[in-house]
């Protein structure tokens, strides 16, 4: 077991190694990307435009030995054209199924906001189910399957918003924030460079690879004690004033949901076997709760208008409820 770990580790620092060759910075962001792949969950990507989302789930891919599909969502898409459709076969006198670019392990769903709501609808449902169904037949999505999405917080105009109840099926909804100054300048001298020819990604991480992998993250294990605070923290989300916390019930319009209880104990169980450890600590559940909550909580008018974001409900969350 501890031989296993330590090559699994080895292949991981190699594949960030990999990914850090490309796209500068955005440790974090990998990380949490790497997460999702162990264990299976999908992730929303926000940020502002030319912070390389794109980029940064494209490298991961090519460093990936799994298929990869970049679906760019636009206001004209139709289900068909993510699910699949079925093609009259002239000759046999049949229906025939084409598969769409859903079916495969990694999916780039990029603008996902540009998307009305039933080509939003189709792919939020194969993400749930893990599964298609095109006439009267239904296909299995291959395993592991993982979508990302992406969306840019600023734009509005020919976009729609993610319903709350879709957004719930996203495990994680990470924020992108700009590079630091120094790492702005080696993206500068590295794209600069004129001696530097393009940079190819090598893969190191297989499908076997990744399913024995996330087989050792999912035997990390969590005590008793911690699944009690996971779900405080989350309950903290539905009943603020049962922690000390009244002055957020009038900000909180609905808590998070018991998806999201399984969904913090999964990541941090991973983030547990990133940093090397075989069980989970109370820093594993806070390094990952605001990824895990921020877009579960629906917040009310009052919190729009004394301009609360959810990280900061979070913040104060994660200070009242009493760590084991």
């Amino acid at each position: 077991m501890q031989e296993a770990t330590e090559q699994a580790h080895e292949t991981l620092a190699r594949l960030r190694a990999e990914v850090g060759r490309v796209v500068i910075g955005q440790d974090a962001i990998v990380n949490r990307l790497l997460i999702a792949i162990l264990i299976r969950g999908h992730v929303l990507v926000e940020g502002l435009p030319g912070l390389a989302k794109t980029l940064l789930v494209k490298t991961l891919a090519s460093a990936l030995d799994a298929t990869f599909k970049r679906i760019q969502f636009t206001p004209d898409l139709l289900p068909a054209d993510i699910t699949g459709t079925q093609i009259f076969d002239p000759a046999g006198r049949t229906f025939n199924a084409r598969l769409g670019p859903v079916f495969a392990n990694l999916i780039l769903a990029d603008e996902i906001n540009r998307a009305p709501a039933k080509v939003q609808s189709a792919l939020l449902e194969a993400m749930q189910e893990r599964q298609v169904t095109i006439g009267d037949q239904s296909y299995a999505l291959p395993d592991p399957f993982v979508v990302i999405a992406t969306q840019n917080p600023i734009e509005h105009e020919g976009t729609y918003a993610l319903p709350e109840a879709q957004v719930d099926r996203f495990v994680m909804k990470l924020k992108v924030e700009y590079p630091s100054a120094e790492e702005e300048l080696r993206m500068l001298g590295l794209y600069l460079d004129p001696t530097r020819e393009s940079v190819g990604v090598q893969r190191v991480f297989g499908i076997d690879e990744i399913h024995r992998v996330a087989k050792l993250a999912a035997s990390v294990h969590t005590d008793e004690r911690i699944g009690r605070y996971i779900v405080q923290l989350v309950n903290a989300t539905r009943r603020p004033a049962d922690f000390r916390l009244p002055s957020l019930a009038n900000l909180i319009s609905f808590g998070a949901s018991p998806r999201a209880t399984l969904a913090l104990a999964h990541v941090a169980k991973a983030h547990a076997f990133l940093g090397g450890r075989t069980y989970v600590v109370p820093e594993d559940v806070k390094a990952v709760a605001h990824d895990v909550l921020r877009h579960r909580l629906v917040l009310s008018y009052e919190a729009a208008a004394e301009q609360m974001p959810a990280d900061r409900i979070l913040d104060q969350i994660l200070g009242a409820v009493a760590v084991p």
